[in-house]
């Protein structure tokens, strides 16, 4: 792969590649509720007043497995042990990742290097899985795609040898203290000018034939965004189906109209769906801008909700566009991250909520145990005085964490409960997390 397609430092200097231009598109308003603040009924204060948010802990959707990031020592430099702990750790200050993606070096001299950053992600309790690029040189041939002459491709008779490479990669991690969750056949097989191309009866063909032998979880297949033609036929196809475990996209440049998928719905079941990498809005500015950051945390709701993921995983933790800025300090886009993965955890199982209760405000809810986990975005200008109702609970107050233009997932404090009711002021452009205590 050529650095320039996921990583600024070399695209910013040149045209947008087609991969910037599908990103930015995904930052556009589609279908979304556009109602201005100001059409809402409004108290004395000027608050905007809303519809009563109803969370209901009997209509239980997916489990979650976690939210995560990308680490890529020989793209963008590993993490600071500091940097590690900032990004996996879950106190205060920290962004609660649960889930790191590292790549598949084609040379098995490159293995080890991002192992350390595995290995401390695997000990804060991480859930680790890897995708590769190219597989070795000497498995693959060149061939015409469209106008690209030299584009390149798994040769047929190399199938099992592939599926060795990957399971000695997963022996590697694991006889160095890290056990793979998964691994993935491709990385965007359906974008592929940089690295190796896969057709989708490719893809079936491998998992049918080959990815029955490979001793982790497999997960395919990662199609750049979110283009159900690459992943319907692994769905429709009984035997491949049999030997995937986690159905796994990118959603570059995907509008939120495409995150639901009823095929999934229909033929996943005992599958896993998961987000396995994205930037959003763009990687050309400042993930400290506001209120741009804020649509990180809609894209989040829009995945949690709308696409049923249960898996959210960023593209380079560390970046000037990243959940970490380049000094390792948590960013305005992290914060958004955060205010989902420090309180939404592995095995949280998100909860049915009244989604939009007032125009320009996004509601989701999770339930770990006991505990009930809100999360409620304004993009509003104006604040809303937002109700909520959280059926059959006996929780009598709240904690509350805050991020807007001049907090950072800031502790708020405890909120009253009486009879599972309570109200919260969302100020103007913010995200909201409220856990019961």
């Amino acid at each position: 792969m050529t650095q320039g397609t996921h990583e600024p430092g070399s695209s910013e200097r040149r045209p947008p590649s087609r991969r910037t231009v599908l990103a930015a598109m995904g930052a556009l308003p589609v279908l979304t509720a556009t109602t201005s603040a100001s059409a809402s009924t409004r108290g004395a204060s000027g608050t905007a007043a809303a519809t009563t948010a109803v969370v209901d802990p009997s209509a239980r959707r997916q489990t979650i497995r976690g939210f995560g990031g990308m680490t890529h020592a020989a793209w963008a430099g590993d993490l600071t042990a500091a940097q590690r702990d900032t990004a996996f750790g879950t106190g205060e200050g920290r962004l609660g990742l649960s889930v790191l993606r590292i790549p598949v070096p084609e040379n098995r001299a490159d293995w080890s290097r991002d192992l350390a950053t595995a290995k401390r992600a695997a000990e804060l309790g991480a859930t680790v899985f890897a995708s590769p690029w190219n597989p070795p040189a000497h498995m693959v041939e060149t061939f015409v795609h469209g106008s690209q002459t030299n584009a390149r491709r798994l040769r047929h008779d190399m199938y099992g040898a592939y599926a060795r490479h990957l399971n000695d990669f997963n022996g590697f991690q694991r006889n160095n203290g890290v056990n793979l969750y998964g691994i993935s056949v491709q990385n965007e097989p359906d974008y592929a000018h940089d690295w190796t191309w896969w057709t989708p009866g490719e893809l079936v063909r491998f998992l049918r034939e080959h990815a029955g032998s490979l001793n982790t979880r497999v997960i395919a297949p990662e199609s750049f965004n979110y283009t159900k033609t690459v992943s319907d036929p692994i769905l429709n196809d009984p035997a491949a189906l049999a030997n995937v475990d986690i159905i796994a996209t990118h959603l570059y440049g995907t509008p939120f109209t495409n995150f639901p998928y009823p095929l999934f719905r229909q033929k996943g079941a005992g599958k896993e769906l998961w987000m396995t990498e994205v930037y959003y809005p763009d990687s050309t500015s400042s993930a400290d801008l506001w209120p741009q950051a804020l649509d990180v945390a809609e894209h989040l709701h829009h995945a949690m909700v709308g696409a049923e993921f249960q898996a959210y995983v960023w593209w380079y933790i560390r970046r000037s566009y990243g959940l970490l800025r380049e000094d390792g300090r948590l960013s305005k886009r992290g914060a958004c991250m955060a205010h989902f993965a420090r309180f939404v955890r592995p095995g949280h199982v998100r909860i049915e909520a009244t989604a939009t209760p007032a125009p320009n405000v996004r509601v989701s809810a999770y339930q770990g145990g006991s505990s009930i986990v809100v999360v409620a975005i304004n993009k509003a200008t104006s604040p809303v005085s937002q109700q909520f109702t959280l059926k059959h609970s006996t929780a009598s107050r709240l904690s509350s964490w805050l991020t807007d233009a001049s907090r950072t997932v800031a502790r708020q404090g405890t909120i009253g409960m009486s009879n599972g009711s309570f109200t919260v002021t969302l100020p103007a452009r913010s995200v909201t997390t409220l856990v019961t205590a």
